[in-house]
């Protein structure tokens, strides 16, 4: 069962049972895709298949910690067993998960990490690792620079602990490159209309002609990056990264405007942060084995899963987003049928 974060929600009766728990999903903002496209209908068709009596809380804060905040109080007034929380501003929600804990609501944090509260399990990516998985790709898609060569980096919201992460990988790989950053930006809200002012800004202020890379931290990043770049006639624009595996990234990979995306296997996640859900609310405990690390987020040593991203450029669509079944061929390849066949995609299948 499925219930927004509205008031009409709170007349569903919850005796508080194993059978009927609660958990709410918050999600952070819907202009990163996956969100809605990906985590919220796997995370609620995972909690339906293993606990059907079981009521799932959904909310998105669309970028804004205040209503993140009001989202989880209703869901912890909804009677709400556990929260599983993507926050939006990762200090900030330490608000939430200290009024969860005092509550005794248990808290999931989701693909970002909440910093000194008690966070009872958290599961996410190696950001780390995703960042240097850009950095690398990206410099073997320019190969040799010249001097007066420079670099445009585009990181995430400076809000978010995950894009620390991500700069911090990726910052070690360019800088071990010896390679020359001519315009660095923390993109607020992880905005494609800030990263393409952003570019915009950069393009005029560098030589145009000797940008021949961009780091964007995620697709949405890349996609307000290349609009500007293609405006200032930079077609095709030199290598630019990405991140998400969203369609319209997917689509421009093929195109050739996009070298590369980060293909996170978001179901995944979305069904073990589910399971680890149930079965906090039916025990009080995260189930045995989950755990691959422990990440210290200021408050403790919280027990953690990372799991592996996945490069993808033209030549590895077919065998990583098509064959795990996140996005189909004929979602891909709608009116490209051409570069599908040339990158083949069509054969491919999940």
């Amino acid at each position: 069962m499925v219930c927004g974060l509205a008031p009409a929600c709170a007349a569903v009766g919850s005796d508080g049972t194993d059978d009927d728990a609660r958990i709410a999903l918050l999600l952070p903002e819907s202009k990163t895709a996956r969100y809605e496209s990906q985590d919220r209908p796997a995370f609620e068709h995972r909690v339906e298949e293993i606990c059907p009596a079981c009521e799932t809380l959904t909310g998105n804060a669309n970028q804004d910690a205040a209503r993140q905040q009001a989202q989880a109080e209703a869901a912890i007034t909804n009677g709400a067993d556990v929260l599983v929380l993507d926050p939006v501003d990762s200090v900030a929600a330490a608000v939430i998960v200290r009024h969860a804990a005092s509550a005794g609501v248990p808290v999931v944090t989701y693909d970002r990490l909440v910093l000194d509260a008690p966070v009872a399990f958290h599961v996410t990516f190696d950001n780390r690792r995703v960042g240097a998985l850009q950095a690398q790709v990206l410099l073997e898609a320019v190969g040799d620079t010249r001097e007066g060569d420079v670099f445009v980096v585009l990181n995430g919201s400076p809000t978010d602990h995950n894009a620390a992460q991500f700069r911090d990988g990726a910052t070690s790989v360019l800088d071990a490159a010896g390679i020359t950053v001519g315009a660095e930006v923390d993109v607020p809200d992880w905005s494609p209309d800030q990263a393409q002012q952003a570019m915009e800004r950069a393009l005029a202020t560098l030589d145009r002609d000797r940008v021949v890379g961009v780091y964007a931290a995620n697709d949405g990043l890349a996609g307000g990056a290349i609009a500007a770049m293609t405006t200032a006639g930079l077609d095709p624009p030199p290598p630019v990264t990405g991140q998400d595996a969203e369609l319209a990234a997917i689509r421009r990979i093929l195109a050739g405007q996009q070298h590369m995306t980060v293909y996170k296997a978001v179901r995944t996640q979305a069904t073990i942060a589910a399971e680890v859900a149930v079965t906090l609310a039916r025990t009080g405990e995260v189930p045995e084995g989950v755990a691959t690390d422990h990440i210290d987020n200021g408050y403790g040593q919280v027990p953690a899963l990372l799991l592996e991203p996945i490069p993808v450029t033209r030549e590895t669509i077919g065998s990583t987003v098509v064959v795990d079944g996140f996005w189909s061929v004929e979602e891909i390849c709608a009116g490209m049928e051409r570069e599908c066949t040339d990158a083949g995609v069509m054969g491919a299948s999940p």
